[in-house]
C-alpha cells in the first residue's frame, strides 16, 4: 500500500480563518498492468484525472492535465479562466504526442477549488467525464458533479434504472474527454463555504467498488484525510480493485466567525446543476 499523510492550510478569510487538511493517494488496482491515473493535491486546487486510450495514451492525457493545472495551483489563485487556459494548454500537450495518441485518446478531469479571490470565498468544482465529487455536510453524503456517460444519460432520460446502471456494458463509455482535438470547458458548481464540510474527489476505480454510503462510512469512521483514504482504498482492493484507483479526502473546518452554517445539504442538492460562477448555466455550452 502506498504511504499516505495529511497536509494542512490555513488562510484568513474576510469573516474568519479557513483550516483545511487533506490527502490524496493514486494506485494501480489489482486487474490493470499501468496506471492512467493523476492527482493533483495542491492547495487551493484539488483534482483527479482519469486518462484512456491506448497503452499509455491515457497515461499521456492524465499526465499532462494535471501538470498544466499544477502551476494554477501553485498560484494561489484559482479562477474559472485559469482552468480552462490550463487545460487548452492539456489539449495542445496531448495532440502533441502523435505517436502514442488518437482519437480515442483522452482523460476525465474532476476536482475542487477554493475561491478566495472576492469578498464572498467559496468552494467550485469542476467537471469534465466520470470521476466525481462529494461533498458530505452534517453527516449526509451528495454527489456534487454530474457524470458525463452514456449511463448518466439513459438514467436522465428514465430508459435505465439505478440498478441496470451498475453492471451496464456502457459503463465505462463517456461522452466528454480533455483529448487531443479540442478543448472542453468544464461544468462548475459553486458551494458555500461552510464549517465541517468534506469533500472526496474520486476516479470511478472507486465507485466501482464502493457505494456512496460506503464512502460515508470511511469517512464517519475516520476524521483524518489520511487514515480515511487508506480505509477506502483498501476497502476498493478488497473488493476487487478492477480499475486504477485514486482518491483524495478534503476536511474544512471555520476558525472565526465564518459562514452561516444552516445551509442544509439538501438545499446544496437542489443547486448541483451546473452552473458557471457568475451564476449562469453552463449546460449545452
Amino acid at each position: 500500500m502506498p504511504e499516505v499523510s495529511t497536509r494542512s492550510r490555513t488562510m484568513r478569510l474576510p469573516d474568519g480563518d479557513i483550516a483545511v487538511s487533506w490527502a490524496a493517494v493514486t494506485h494501480t488496482g489489482r486487474r490493470r498492468d499501468t496506471n492512467q491515473d493523476a492527482v493533483l493535491a495542491d492547495f487551493p486546487l484539488f483534482v483527479v484525472a482519469d486518462g484512456m486510450g491506448g497503452h499509455i495514451g491515457g497515461e499521456i492525457a492524465s499526465a499532462s492535465t494535471v501538470e498544466r493545472l499544477r502551476p494554477v495551483a501553485a498560484s494561489g489563485t484559482v479562477t474559472t479562466r485559469h482552468i480552462e487556459e490550463a487545460l487548452a494548454d492539456a489539449v495542445r500537450d496531448i495532440a502533441s504526442h502523435v505517436d502514442n495518441t488518437d482519437d480515442g485518446t483522452g482523460t476525465t478531469v474532476t476536482g475542487v477549488y477554493l475561491d478566495s479571490s472576492g469578498e464572498d470565498p467559496h468552494w467550485v468544482t469542476l467537471n469534465i467525464g466520470d470521476s466525481r465529487v462529494y461533498l458530505v455536510r452534517d453527516g449526509q453524503i451528495v454527489q456534487i458533479t454530474t457524470d458525463h456517460s452514456v449511463v448518466q444519460e439513459l438514467l436522465a432520460a428514465g430508459r435505465l434504472s439505478p440498478e441496470e446502471a451498475e453492471n451496464h456494458p456502457y459503463g465505462n463509455v463517456i461522452t466528454r474527454a480533455v483529448g487531443p482535438s479540442e478543448a472542453v470547458a468544464p461544468d462548475y458548481v459553486r458551494l458555500d463555504v461552510v464549517d465541517g464540510d468534506r469533500f472526496v474527489v474520486c476516479s470511478d476505480g472507486l465507485t466501482k467498488e464502493l457505494t456512496d454510503y460506503g464512502i460515508q462510512h470511511f469517512l464517519a469512521e475516520h476524521d483524518d484525510p489520511a487514515a480515511a483514504v487508506d480505509a477506502m482504498l483498501e476497502a476498493a482492493l478488497e473488493n476487487g480493485g478492477r480499475d486504477n484507483i485514486s482518491i483524495i479526502v478534503v476536511n474544512s473546518a471555520l476558525l472565526g466567525a465564518g459562514t452561516d452554517a444552516s445551509v442544509a445539504l439538501d438545499e446544496v442538492a437542489d443547486t448541483t446543476a451546473p452552473v458557471a460562477v457568475d451564476g449562469s448555466s453552463t449546460r449545452g455550452a
